[in-house]
């Protein structure tokens, strides 16, 4: 069984003993490495399927289209995922997953180099991915508990979430790269990875036993909602990522900044695109050596101040060098309250529940991303990209301080990482 955070000074030696060797696990090194060449693979399958469908059509409608039939899949497939991650081995959804991922990818390149490949078809291999990642995610997500020790989940949270910020580095610029050698090398390099990340997650053993569902049904199906919106911290953790993330992105906005604002033009956005990723794998590395395990509730919320405050520096900003820093800034301070929010879900999570509230935490995540694009390029149609920005940095922060101090302050108080008693 794993050791309780409350421990004696012995204990606590013994605790940052297994911190600085959460990478000695095996499985978590070989779960680790599989995420980053699967997150790469996706996020080159996004820039290769983009560019296909756009020299197929030449319709931005079209491209739209493209993340529509991503997005709708994880909409409506969401809550079963979670229900199959708790019901079946979760190391074999992911490596399931994973495989039918790479026949699609068969597929594109075979449809590709025959040249049969149609707008149609490019839309039914992004549902079908999308569908892949939706039930991959929460699985995935899942795994880490069952694999490390309840004291290394700070750690492995930070190192998740490098593996994350390291694909979202090179995911989009290698497909770049890749597509303009041709689309088929593109995808064959997508299929490379994710078969590595296959024969890496075949190996991965868990070695904490879970309790699975005996049987999945409409009530197990709502139950992680019921479980997050009956726990403070859990429901106040997932919606502050909601809310933040809707209100303080400015990614849907960078090419307005890039062309007319800091007059940079393509180069300035591929920066402008890094910017916030470098940022956030740099502090994810720091906190795999030295991480927060003390005033976490005051660290989460410090971190969404900054994340606010630089986004409104980066909206006011007319020099692509003050611009670079504020990105590089809100990816640094999101990244500090990813690992927090993370670690809080994961700690008061039972093991047995952990795919349904995972699976929430990602429908969470996925509707804010989408839909903060939206808000944010509805607002700049309304009141120009600068006020857009400005005005959701400025939400950030009244989100902060409304969670503070009115709907969670449970959050604020947080001192470690310990289950909400009750």
């Amino acid at each position: 069984m794993a050791k309780s955070f409350r421990t004696t000074k012995k204990g606590c030696l013994a605790l940052n003993s297994n911190h600085s060797s959460v990478l000695r696990n095996r499985s978590f090194l070989r779960l680790w490495i599989a995420r980053i060449f699967s997150a790469s693979a996706f996020q080159i399958l996004s820039v290769a399927i983009g560019w296909q469908m756009y020299a197929l059509t030449d319709s931005p409608l079209q491209l739209g289209f493209v993340g529509l039939a991503q997005f709708l899949p994880m909409l409506l497939l969401t809550l079963p995922a979670g229900q199959t991650a708790d019901r079946y081995d979760r190391r074999t959804i992911v490596y399931l997953c994973q495989l039918i991922e790479s026949a699609v990818v068969v597929l594109l390149i075979i449809g590709s180099v025959q040249g049969w490949m149609s707008s149609v078809h490019l839309l039914i291999a992004a549902a079908i991915l999308g569908a892949c990642r939706t039930f991959e995610g929460p699985a995935s997500a899942a795994l880490v508990p069952d694999i490390v020790d309840r004291e290394q989940l700070p750690k492995a949270s930070a190192w998740s979430a490098s593996a994350m910020q390291t694909a979202m580095i090179l995911g989009p610029s290698l497909g770049g790269v890749l597509v303009i050698w041709g689309i088929s090398a593109a995808y064959i390099t997508t299929l490379a990875a994710l078969l590595l990340s296959v024969s890496l997650i075949f190996f991965v053993k868990t070695v904490h036993f879970v309790k699975k569902l005996d049987s999945m049904s409409m009530d197990t199906f709502f139950s992680g909602l019921r479980f997050v919106f009956a726990r403070k911290i859990i429901l106040g953790t997932i919606s502050l990522d909601l809310f933040a993330v809707l209100l303080g992105g400015a990614t849907a906005l960078l090419p307005i900044f890039a062309e007319d604002i800091l007059k940079t033009g393509s180069l300035g956005l591929g920066l402008l695109r890094s910017a916030p990723a470098v940022g956030a794998i740099i502090v994810s590395l720091i906190l795999t050596r030295f991480s927060i395990e003390r005033a976490i509730g005051k660290w989460l919320f410090a971190s969404l101040v900054v994340f606010g405050l630089a986004t409104i520096l980066f909206g006011v900003s007319h020099s692509i060098w003050l611009s670079l820093v504020a990105l590089f800034l809100t990816g640094a301070s999101d990244v500090v309250s990813v690992v927090i929010r993370s670690t809080l879900v994961q700690v008061n999570t039972p093991q047995d529940m952990q795919g349904r509230v995972n699976a929430v935490n990602s429908l969470f995540i996925g509707t804010s991303n989408q839909l903060g694009e939206f808000e944010s390029g509805s607002m700049a149609q309304l009141a120009g990209a600068v006020p857009a920005t400005v005005i959701g940095g400025i939400g950030t922060l009244a989100v902060a301080v409304i969670w503070m101090y009115g709907l969670f302050p449970v959050l604020r108080n947080q001192k470690k990482y310990a289950v909400e008693e009750g």
